[in-house]
């Protein structure tokens, strides 16, 4: 078993749990509670390995003042790393409360096993507890890792921590947070990311009500009130009257595609097999894809709060790093990294890098200025859509042979895109807005990828998993955009599954086969033939085709992925509707995690995943003119609203005993391939731009 990287840099048991007098456990861990449901899935884990009731366990918020440094919560690793982590530090925890109370007791710590937080005799004897020996033993002890995995499917699930909550409306949010004496405040952006502030006219300030404070620190400018709507009309009020000028212009949007080809960029070769080199006779099938800008689209706006006595710089963030966000932020003004507290309060949910690191640094920039008074930054949606971090626009060059016998080789793939990272920190630069116009701040570089050890980023799924000939597989990252490009669910795996799946629909109808029999014939792997093959029967694989191609509107299909072609394998199968719009009736997932730690956690972030999915292909994309992001609200950026959701069915394959892996981001690419597939079936079309729309519909027909 590989060492957790999370236990490996927080070896301490006391770093993970803390034992109370009346037999309550603290756990505390460095992943962050998302709406994914990660600290319900790390509690059950925790108390099948400690004995445990569920009424004696509680989840202590992530605070860098009291919780492992586990870095970000993301790569749909909070499971497999996290997971392993607490199951080695509450396994070492237990023994040591079993030898404790066997010396005590006089008897073997063989004969002893915990039973609802009570160490009992096999008689059921209660001989001790861990309340009654909480001061006894010292937890400042290295975790071992477990002789064996505990086996999650003999516990029952664990119900969400956080939904109570939430169903009821009680405060949960940081949108519901409040600081005694706190100012509002809110912060004027300018249209495009790189621009100067070049005047504040005279006149800007006239009617503002006597409580507004105007904050400018270079080019930074933002507002200060007791009241929070009059910092909102203050911020409204000069935003339409400052002047920016603008440092350079977007590129033109009808030709992205061909904008991201022309640009200097850094190649990396994913892959380079070469053919074997006997002759093959085939036929040879090309096709480019693209696909445009998306945003993180939460809906709840970004919010932070920050208190500063002049010493001690508190931050409360629903940040997804809580101390790379320290680290960023200590960097930033030049502090040590213990004078600065970041506390997590949830957010409304966001998978990727959104602005929530933003809207904490603007927080923290302007406590330094308001001699000891909390203040509380929210966004609004312009600023949302408009000034946070996008996901890059990718496009690619694909082509293959496809040999008579349904043989494919010489495939070759290419994809141009920006990077998906730019969090806090990266590139060795703070990674934070309004760092890079406040005066002495550092301007953002160019967004990077992660390495392969992270699973890529504009390349991750990139090289197919499909056994051909030979496949050379390369990334072009482009080294400038004038757009911030960063992390969304799944990184670059949602375009390059698309692409890739897409295409072996297009391989397939070229050597006259079935979609799914021909991916079969192609597949060694016996994980991802059973999830393909799970999809396609719990869809009704061959008579819903046959039903779906007697109606012109309609069609079945299928696309298929391991996720960073190293974790969970995932297939779906979309039933797609085309008429005026695109419309998706019903999706089959099927996906294998490895071994299932909490079966509901599961299923919620599959179906949530593919929903998002089927919101990104059908609607999303950023809109935007040479000033700047024109696509600002819910009109100009659509999102899949309730009544166009789909029947979402989950097919779980359980692997007890085999390595967890995530579930969150596993789907997005499947789900993509499987509705522009099922799109093409309905309408003997092939649309290779996405999002999905008419409009891209009738470019392709045409």
């Amino acid at each position: 078993m590989n060492r957790s990287a999370s236990l490996a840099a927080n070896p301490l048991i006391s770093s993970w749990l803390a034992v109370q007098e009346d037999g309550t456990v603290i756990l505390r861990v460095g992943k962050v509670e998302l709406g994914q449901g990660i600290h319900t899935a790390l509690a059950q884990i925790a108390i099948g390995e400690l004995g445990l009731p569920p009424g004696k366990l509680v989840v202590a918020p992530p605070s860098t003042g009291g919780s492992p440094d586990e870095g970000f919560t993301a790569g749909s690793l909070s499971t497999q790393v996290s997971g392993a982590a607490v199951r080695a530090a509450c396994a070492t925890a237990r023994r040591l409360f079993i030898e404790a109370a066997a010396a005590k007791a006089g008897v073997p710590a063989r004969s002893l096993s915990v039973i609802d937080g009570d160490i009992r005799t096999p008689e059921g004897e209660i001989v001790s507890s861990y309340g009654s020996l909480a001061g006894q033993v010292d937890l400042d002890f290295e975790a071992a890792e477990p002789s064996q995995e505990t086996d999650g499917s003999a516990q029952p699930d664990l119900q969400r921590l956080d939904l109570p909550d939430k169903i009821f409306g009680r405060p949960r949010f940081i949108q519901d947070l409040e600081l005694p004496g706190m100012l509002h405040a809110r912060v004027i952006r300018p249209p495009l990311l790189h621009a100067i502030l070049r005047d504040i006219p005279e006149d800007a300030r006239v009617g503002l009500a006597p409580s507004v404070q105007v904050v400018r620190d270079g080019d930074f400018l933002a507002v200060l009130s007791e009241r929070e709507e009059a910092a909102a009309a203050a911020a409204d009020g000069l935003s339409q009257r400052v002047i920016w000028e603008p440092s350079e212009d977007l590129p033109d949007q009808s030709r992205l595609a061909a904008w991201l080809r022309a640009q200097p960029s850094e190649t990396s070769v994913l892959a380079n097999e070469q053919n074997d080199g006997r002759k093959r006779d085939g036929t040879v099938v090309r096709a480019s894809y693209s696909r445009g800008l998306l945003a993180h689209a939460s809906i709840a706006t970004s919010c932070a709060l920050a208190r500063f006595d002049g010493g001690v710089l508190e931050v409360w963030s629903h940040t997804q790093g809580i101390y790379p966000l320290r680290g960023a932020i200590a960097g930033a003004f030049g502090m040590d990294q213990s004078d600065v507290v970041v506390r997590h309060v949830e957010g409304a949910g966001c998978y990727g890098h959104n602005p929530a690191d933003d809207a904490a640094f603007d927080a923290a920039l302007l406590a330094r200025r308001t001699g000891g008074r909390p203040v509380r930054v929210l966004w609004d949606r312009a600023a949302e859509l408009g000034s946070g971090p996008l996901a890059s626009a990718m496009t690619a060059d694909v082509s293959a042979g496809i040999g008579a016998d349904g043989s494919v080789s010489n495939w070759s793939y290419d994809v141009w895109s920006n990077g998906y990272t730019s969090r806090p920190g990266y590139a060795g630069n703070p990674g934070l807005l309004a760092n890079g116009y406040r005066h002495g701040g550092r301007p953002l570089p160019a967004s990077v990828d992660p390495g392969s050890e992270a699973g890529l980023g504009s390349g991750r799924n990139a090289v197919p998993p499909y056994t051909f000939g030979s496949a050379c597989v390369a990334t072009h990252r482009v080294l400038s955009m004038p757009i911030r490009t960063s992390a969304i669910r799944s990184l670059g795996a949602h375009f390059n599954v698309f692409a890739i799946e897409s295409f072996m629909d297009e391989l397939a109808a070229a050597a006259g086969a079935d979609p799914l029999a021909f991916r079969l014939a192609l597949l060694d792997d016996e994980r991802a033939r059973a999830v393909i093959s799970a999809a396609a029967g719990g869809a009704g694989w061959g008579q819903r085709r046959e039903a779906a191609a007697a109606h012109a509107d309609t069609g079945l299909g299928l696309g298929y992925a391991r996720y960073k072609n190293a974790g969970a394998y995932c297939a779906a199968v979309a039933e797609v509707e085309a008429t005026e719009s695109v419309r998706v009736r019903r999706i089959v997932v099927a996906v294998d995690v490895g071994q299932v730690v909490n079966l509901d956690g599961v299923r919620n972030q599959i179906e949530g995943g593919a929903v998002q999915a089927v919101s990104w292909t059908l609607k999303e994309q950023v809109r935007f003119g040479r000033d700047g992001i024109t696509s600002l609200n819910w009109e100009t950026y659509p999102v899949l609203r309730f009544s166009e959701t789909p029947q979402v069915d989950v097919v779980v394959i359980d692997r007890p005993g085999l390595p967890v892996v995530g579930a969150g981001e596993c789907v997005a690419g499947p789900v993509a391939g499987a509705i522009a597939n099922g799109l093409c079936a309905a309408i003997g079309v092939r649309v290779r731009t996405l999002p999905l729309t008419a409009d891209n519909v009738v470019q392709a027909i045409g």
